[in-house]
């Protein structure tokens, strides 16, 4: 067996150049230090989006869009074999996924790793996070249940609220005035085509500039002399242990997907009213109450478009920081980003637990 498996890879590797690829991952070296732990997190976001990627052409392979969106779910979680787990599943590494890529993007941000020459690293990263989340919202409506139908209404009324652009834009995600099976039709378009087609190249694109700039040293690496400093070889050793994470996250996702199944509610209906206490996901939470909280201090359209116009600043400050603090001493600027990272960081943890106990 083993001469068998020898002569496959030496079929392969004079075909492929597989040694040439192995060798690169042996000289390619991982930083050791206290904060190596958070390097992990983005290997941890590939898997749960590989685990999103399986599960969901299951999926595709039952759902049907449009009228009968409702019934291909339920057959799908009552009627077919394991058809409720693979729906979990696909589900709860969804929230995972978004979880490690937030988790992943605030240590990047404090290891400074999108000072020069990351730049790029950083921008394709936070474009990955949006991409996500709007994966995570055209996802949410399509089992048209009652929570995912009115939800939905409620984050499309948001962006009504943007000058101008902002109700023709909602008319057209939605395929007219209203959510319904048109609106499903084009989140289905969006979830498995669009988005598809526009995350891959991203993320390829943002693993190419990991794999060529390196993994970033956290700035109290930085200044111990290079002869102290400790690295281990990208294959086998950090690899590894990158794969014993992926396992401790295939166990929390199973126990996940096993014990707290994900539920289908009462098929939605546009003339019941809206479930009480209806509200986005957890990471549409904070912005969501961020415009509560602006519509309370100004009454009426001034304060949502004010409160849009607070986190989109913020969003455009956050995607700029490279910009900034663009050098690699520890100066004023270093540190009043630093502070700005300490700043968005508590604002969207405590918007996030304000807004459900607010509900």
């Amino acid at each position: 067996m083993k001469s068998l498996l020898l002569s496959a890879y030496s079929w392969a590797d004079e075909r492929l150049g597989l040694e040439e690829l192995v060798e690169f991952a042996r000289h390619k070296t991982v930083p050791v230090h206290s904060q190596a732990f958070w390097y992990y997190w983005g290997g941890l976001s590939l898997f749960f989006f590989l685990i999103q990627f399986a599960t969901g052409v299951l999926l595709l392979l039952y759902y049907r869009p449009g009228p009968d969106a409702y019934d291909s779910v339920r057959q799908i979680t009552f009627d077919t074999n394991f058809g409720w787990l693979v729906r979990s599943v696909h589900s709860w590494a969804a929230n995972l996924m978004i979880v490690a890529i937030f988790v992943h993007m605030f240590s990047v941000f404090f290891m400074k790793a999108y000072r020069k020459p990351r730049e790029f690293g950083w921008w394709s990263g936070v474009a990955l996070l949006g991409l996500a989340m709007v994966f995570g919202f055209s996802g949410y409506l399509l089992p048209m249940d009652d929570l995912a139908y009115f939800a939905t209404k409620v984050g499309m009324e948001i962006s009504n609220l943007l000058p101008v652009l902002g109700p023709k834009l909602a008319d057209l995600v939605r395929g007219g005035p209203d959510v319904s099976e048109y609106t499903v039709h084009r989140f289905f378009a969006l979830h498995v085509v669009v988005l598809p087609a526009v995350f891959l190249p991203v993320l390829g694109f943002h693993l190419w500039l990991v794999q060529r700039h390196g993994n970033a040293l956290p700035p109290s690496e930085e200044t111990r002399p290079a002869a102290l400093r400790k690295n281990e070889t990208f294959f086998p050793d950090f690899m590894v242990k990158d794969f014993a994470m992926w396992l401790v996250a295939f166990n929390i996702l199973s126990v996940l997907a096993f014990m707290f199944p994900w539920d289908l509610g009462p098929q939605a209906d546009p003339l019941k009213p809206a479930p009480l206490g209806i509200h986005p996901e957890w990471y549409f939470m904070s912005q969501f109450q961020v415009l509560k909280i602006f519509g309370d201090w100004f009454p009426g359209t001034l304060g949502e478009v004010l409160g849009m116009a607070v986190f989109t600043a913020g969003g455009i400050l956050w995607f700029l920081i490279p910009l900034y603090d663009n050098t690699q001493e520890a100066g004023r600027r270093a540190r009043r980003a630093t502070w700005f990272g300490l700043f968005t960081l508590m604002a969207l943890i405590v918007t996030t637990i304000w807004g459900y106990l607010a509900l």
